[in-house]
């Protein structure tokens, strides 16, 4: 059986109002109490919940200010920058803060922390520096610091402008069989750029090798593919593919013809004109990505020109010598062009993974991935030319503003003051 008390007023013995209504507004306790919600009770919302803010905005601030847990400041900065200090962190704790006279562009914030608190896992100050910005943070722990799960802007924190050093090298090129001209390698490109914005993301594209051809009477080999960085903050930078061998081609001249690229193929070779080599530094950059393909040679013996590379052009059968970079901190050379092949010639292929043309042999050695090289002739048919190398980026930033923002898993390593990414495959970087 239920019971029903019809009472105004609920009191304790003292007097004291416990519950009280009043038309449509019930009061809970009074001034100065405490009420409490026991462990596991829950307490329920089902309407509108009002005046349980958890955050007490303060007037606003135009110089240096400690913040208190639980608080969220009006932030001044017309009349030049100022400092915020977040209070000691504990679990949970929150600071809002919020462009109160849309000038942080202009006269920028700083948030520093208490003591050696950490701030997205660094103790380094960060900087508010865009106008009517907003952000809240939260302390996690001491681990991380205070984090921010809420804010107006992606990338709240300013990051100061820091120089950046590349290197593209695109995809070399394939090459055919029997008397055919060794692959172009890919374009070599080098670049240091001075005060790259913070916040920016360096798009990077790393090109394929191109195939191997089986045939000696058409192209089926194929030039490499194009690599490069992209973003708005940069000079953007293309390095051009590796330009195919040509081939024998019996009776039609023009397969013969190396094609251009970051560095010519070579020409096909034939008993009674060889074919020209490719141009190199196609498209034309300054300094040059890359050098010309040698020509094929007609006669006795006969044979295909060997790839053009980022620093010599081809020469004979020969693939021309790759460059060498100390992006990485060690030198390594990339870009060699791929050997052609003859009558009893035996193309080398050049240093920075050029592949070698070998006469007597049904496959070319393919150019080395990730240099860039040139695929080589192979010398008898059937058989298989070489593929030519992928090619690759790699850029490096002071440690001291290393982001770790990565896509695509590049190979993150350091030397001396500065961090090193290695893209093997297409990514991104973001400052």
């Amino acid at each position: 059986m239920s019971s029903i008390l019809k009472v105004n007023t609920i009191q304790d013995t003292d007097g004291n109002n416990i519950i009280n209504e009043n038309a449509n507004t019930i009061t809970i306790g009074a001034s100065g109490d405490t009420i409490t919600i026991p462990s596991g009770a829950t307490l329920a919302n089902n309407g509108t919940a009002t005046g349980f803010a958890s955050i007490e905005w303060q007037a606003v601030k135009t110089s240096n200010f400690t913040a208190s847990a639980a608080q969220g400041i009006f932030a001044d900065t017309s009349s030049g920058g100022w400092t915020l200090t977040l209070p000691a962190g504990s679990s949970g704790a929150t600071v809002e803060v919020v462009d109160y006279a849309g000038t942080f562009g202009t006269n920028n914030l700083t948030i520093a922390t208490n003591g050696s608190e950490k701030i997205e896992g660094s103790t380094d100050n960060k900087i508010l520096a865009t106008n009517r910005q907003g952000i809240q943070l939260v302390y996690a722990d001491s681990t991380q610091g205070w984090l921010v799960p809420v804010a107006r802007f992606d990338n709240p924190f300013f990051v100061a402008p820091y120089d950046i050093s590349f290197l593209v090298v695109a995809g070399g090129a394939g090459a055919g069989i029997d008397l055919c001209g060794g692959g172009g390698a890919g374009g070599f490109r080098t670049s240091t750029q001075s005060s790259v914005a913070g916040g920016s993301e360096i798009v990077v594209a790393v090109g394929d090798g191109g195939s191997g051809g089986t045939s000696n009477s058409t192209r089926e080999n194929t030039s490499g593919s194009d690599s490069s960085v992209t973003a708005v903050a940069i000079t953007n930078i293309t390095s051009a593919g590796g330009g195919a061998g040509g081939v024998y081609s019996y009776p039609s001249a023009s397969p013969r013809a190396g094609l251009d690229g970051g560095s010519g193929g070579g020409g096909g070779g034939q008993d009674s004109a060889g074919g020209p080599g490719g141009s190199g530094n196609t498209p034309a950059t300054t300094p040059s990505q890359g050098n010309n393909g040698a020509n094929g040679t007609s006669g006795s013996p006969y044979a295909g020109g060997g790839g053009g590379g980022a620093n010599a052009s081809g020469s004979g059968a020969n693939g021309g010598n790759g460059s060498a970079s100390t992006i990485t901190g060690s030198s390594v050379t990339y870009a060699g062009g791929g050997g052609g092949t003859g009558y009893g010639v035996d193309g080398t292929g050049g240093t920075g993974g050029g592949g070698t043309g070998p006469h007597s042999g049904s496959t070319g050695g393919s150019g080395t991935a990730n240099l860039g090289g040139g695929g080589g002739a192979a010398g008898t048919s059937p058989g298989t030319g070489g593929s030519g190398g992928k090619g690759v980026v790699i850029i490096s930033v002071p440690t001291a503003n290393y982001s770790a923002n990565t896509t695509g898993s590049p190979t993150v390593t350091t030397s001396g003051s500065n961090t090193i990414m290695t893209f093997n495959g297409d990514g991104s970087y973001t400052t």
